[in-house]
C-alpha cells in the first residue's frame, strides 16, 4: 500500500471510467466487483486494463488488480472509492463491514445520504470503529462505459463533499483534492446528500417526458430537447421544497441552477440557462426504458429519503410526494416501500439537535 494506491469498489460506468482515469495519472488501482457481478470484470482479465476516452486522460490504463475479493480489496488502499448505484449502497456495505478498519476511507460517489447508511450498518456488524466516510453531491464525470473494457468521460464536475464524522472535513478533502481538484467541502454528509443533483432533476424530467421517451426508445437529447421552461418550473417546486428541508435540518442548501454551475455543468443563469448552455449535459440522451436509474434510483433513494426527513422535520412536501406516487405507478413499483427512509439512515425519531451531534 502507498499514497497512490486506491481502491474503487464497483464495475458500472463511473467505477471504469474513474479506475481508468486515476490509472493513467498514476494511482494503482485495485477495482473490486461483488461476486454476483464479475461478469463485468470479465472483459479486463488476463490484461487489467481499460481503454479510456474524452476529455480527461486518453489511452490503455493498466490496473494493479482486479478481484471479487473484498478483503483483498479493502487491504490493497487506505482511500477507497464507491461509485455504485445507492440500490447497491447496502449488500456493499454489508460485504465491506467485516473487513474495514480503524482510519479507512470510504467515499460514496454520489451519496445521496448513504454514507449514512453505510455508517449505520457498519455499526449494526460490528464494523472496526474509526471509519471515515464521506459522499459527495454527484459523480466526478459526466461517462459511459462504450464497450466491456472501454469508458468515454465527457468532462469532469466539481465536487461537494461531506465527511461522518464532519471534524474530519478537512483531512479528507486535502486527501480528494489529489483525486479529484476543486473539491467544495460542505458542513456534513447531510447538507451534501440533500444537495445531490439527480433526485432533484432526473424523476420530474423523465416523468414529464414519459410518452416521449417510451415512444423514442429515448433517442433525442434529454437535457437538451426535454428539460423545457416548463419542466424547469415543476423541478425548481421540487428545489423549492428540499431547500426547506434543509432549513429544518439545519443546513443551508444552494438552489440547483447554482448547484449545476458551481459543479461546472453550465453558465451562470436560471435553471433552464444553466442546463441549456452545458456542453456535457446536452450531449446526453434520454433513457431507453422508463424502468431506468433516473426513476428506479432517484426516486426511492433520493425523494423518498427527502420526503421521509421532511415529514419527520414536519415540512411539507406536496411536488416531491407527487412524483413519488405518480413514478410509482408508472414503473410498478412502490417507491416508498422498498425506498430509503430515516430508518435505514440511522436518523429515526431524531430532531435538528439529535441529528446534528449525530453528524459531528
Amino acid at each position: 500500500m502507498t499514497d497512490k494506491s486506491i481502491t474503487v469498489l464497483g464495475g458500472g460506468n463511473t467505477a471504469f471510467s474513474i479506475a481508468a482515469n486515476l490509472s493513467l495519472r498514476g494511482h494503482d488501482i485495485t477495482l473490486y466487483e461483488i461476486p454476483e457481478f464479475a461478469h463485468t470484470l470479465q472483459p479486463l482479465r488476463g490484461n487489467n486494463t481499460i481503454t479510456l476516452n474524452g476529455a480527461a486522460e486518453v489511452g490503455a490504463a493498466k490496473l494493479a488488480k482486479t478481484t471479487t475479493d473484498i478483503s483483498e480489496a479493502l487491504a490493497a488502499a487506505r482511500l477507497v472509492l464507491v461509485p455504485i448505484p445507492a440500490y447497491a449502497h447496502r449488500p456493499f456495505a454489508e460485504v465491506c463491514a467485516p473487513h474495514v478498519r480503524e482510519g479507512q476511507i470510504i467515499v460514496v460517489l454520489p451519496g445521496t445520504l448513504g454514507s449514512l447508511e453505510f455508517s449505520k450498518i457498519f455499526k449494526d456488524r460490528g464494523a472496526a470503529e474509526g471509519v471515515i466516510l464521506a459522499e459527495t453531491d454527484t459523480s466526478p464525470y459526466v461517462c459511459r462505459k462504450t464497450a466491456p473494457a472501454e469508458a468515454h468521460i465527457w468532462g469532469s464536475v466539481n465536487l461537494g463533499l461531506g465527511v461522518l464524522p464532519a471534524s474530519r472535513t478537512t483531512e479528507v478533502t486535502q486527501i480528494l483534492e489529489r483525486v479529484f481538484p476543486g473539491i467544495t467541502p460542505l458542513a456534513n454528509v447531510l447538507e451534501c446528500g440533500l444537495s445531490s443533483l439527480n433526485p432533484a432533476v432526473h424523476p420530474a424530467g423523465v416523468l414529464m417526458n414519459a410518452g416521449r421517451i417510451e415512444r423514442s426508445r429515448g433517442e433525442f437529447y434529454f437535457y437538451d430537447e426535454g428539460v423545457t421552461p416548463g419542466v424547469v418550473r415543476v423541478i425548481e417546486k421540487v428545489d423549492a421544497e428540499r431547500q426547506a428541508i434543509g432549513q429544518a435540518a439545519g443546513v443551508g442548501l444552494r438552489p440547483v441552477a447554482d448547484a449545476f454551475h458551481q459543479a461546472g455543468f453550465g453558465p451562470r443563469g436560471n435553471l433552464w440557462e444553466t442546463i441549456n448552455g452545458s456542453h456535457m449535459l446536452t450531449q446526453l440522451k434520454a433513457p431507453l426504458v422508463l424502468e431506468n436509474r433516473w426513476l428506479t434510483e432517484d426516486t426511492p433513494y433520493g425523494l423518498v429519503a427527502w420526503s421521509s426527513l421532511g415529514a419527520q422535520l414536519r415540512v411539507a412536501t406536496p411536488v416531491i410526494d407527487s412524483i413519488i406516487h405518480l413514478v410509482s405507478i408508472m414503473i410498478q413499483s412502490d417507491c416508498r416501500e422498498h425506498g430509503r427512509t430515516v430508518k435505514e439512515l440511522g436518523l429515526e425519531g431524531m430532531d435538528q439537535a439529535a441529528i446534528s451531534q449525530l453528524l459531528e
